[in-house]
């Protein structure tokens, strides 16, 4: 059986944004080697992060997210399903003969902090939340010229732009991973890929949710007990109407000139969702 990485990441911050939040090792699924993070130390509370979101793969699978969006153009049924739960983990495969409805891009993806069978998070205007996790990005996943998201903040709705995209981009014809917000016109911060390649990255995300200069983000990665980068804006876009809602998998165009596409997967795992309060 294997050995959980759940951890209890609501750790009080001050202000709006807080500072990383290590996650304990984990025994993911195909023997994939795991990390080990120390529990992070206590802080005085300014503001209290409370967790409204820690679903399991092995408990909540699929119905942990508000919507699944599993090859929604039948593109590749011998290759169904391209997003299930296994041990621990969450698992998005990506083969290079999957279309998504847009022919000219692929789509693996789930939407949403699902809290019951009719229930889900809904982060509207004036809200500050924060999302961690662990991330697995094997070798075969890799940046491109074009876009490969694995992480989106959106409002819900066919057509809508993305707020903020997690992406692994090349730049200059080396590998990298940024946060960007597309709406905003501003690159929070990126860094060199390669490094994060088959281990385990964890990832702490903030958003306060706000119109015109309202907004704020802070994106952090730790790699074990290196903090690869933290970086924040603030005084930015984040809201477009109704609410915002995060996406995981891999959205990636078939337009790479590197030669980068090939089949591959993403896993995720310790989902956890807070709200400022």
């Amino acid at each position: 059986m294997s050995t959980s990485r759940r951890a209890v990441l609501g750790a009080a911050l001050g202000g709006a944004a807080g500072a990383a939040v290590g996650l304990p090792a984990a025994t993911p699924a195909h023997a994939i080697p795991a990390h080990t993070t120390p529990a992070p130390a206590a802080l005085a509370p300014a503001a209290s992060w409370q967790q409204k979101w820690a679903p399991t793969a092995s408990g909540d699978g699929l119905g942990a997210f508000e919507t699944v969006e599993d090859d929604r153009a039948d593109s590749h049924p011998a290759g169904h399903p391209h997003i299930y739960a296994t041990g621990e983990n969450w698992r998005f495969n990506m083969h290079t003969v999957d279309r998504d409805t847009s022919t000219d891009r692929q789509r693996q993806e789930v939407t949403g902090l699902r809290t019951g069978s009719s229930s889900y998070l809904k982060w509207t205007q004036g809200q500050t939340w924060r999302i961690t996790y662990s991330m697995y990005i094997p070798s075969s996943l890799k940046a491109t010229t074009t876009f490969t998201h694995i992480m989106q903040m959106k409002q819900p709705g066919n057509g809508t732009s993305p707020i903020v995209v997690q992406s692994l981009r090349r730049v200059n014809g080396v590998q990298t991973i940024e946060l960007n917000l597309p709406i905003a016109g501003v690159l929070v911060g990126r860094t060199d890929l390669e490094p994060l390649h088959d281990t385990w990255t964890d990832v702490d995300f903030q958003i306060k949710v706000g119109d015109g200069t309202a907004g704020s983000v802070r994106w952090i990665l730790k790699s074990g007990s290196t903090t690869v980068i933290d970086k924040s804006r603030t005084g930015i876009d984040t809201f477009l109407a109704d609410r915002v809602r995060p996406k995981w998998g891999i959205y990636r165009s078939l337009g790479d000139t590197s030669g980068s596409l090939q089949d591959t997967y993403l896993l995720l795992t310790d989902l956890r969702g807070y709200q400022l309060v």
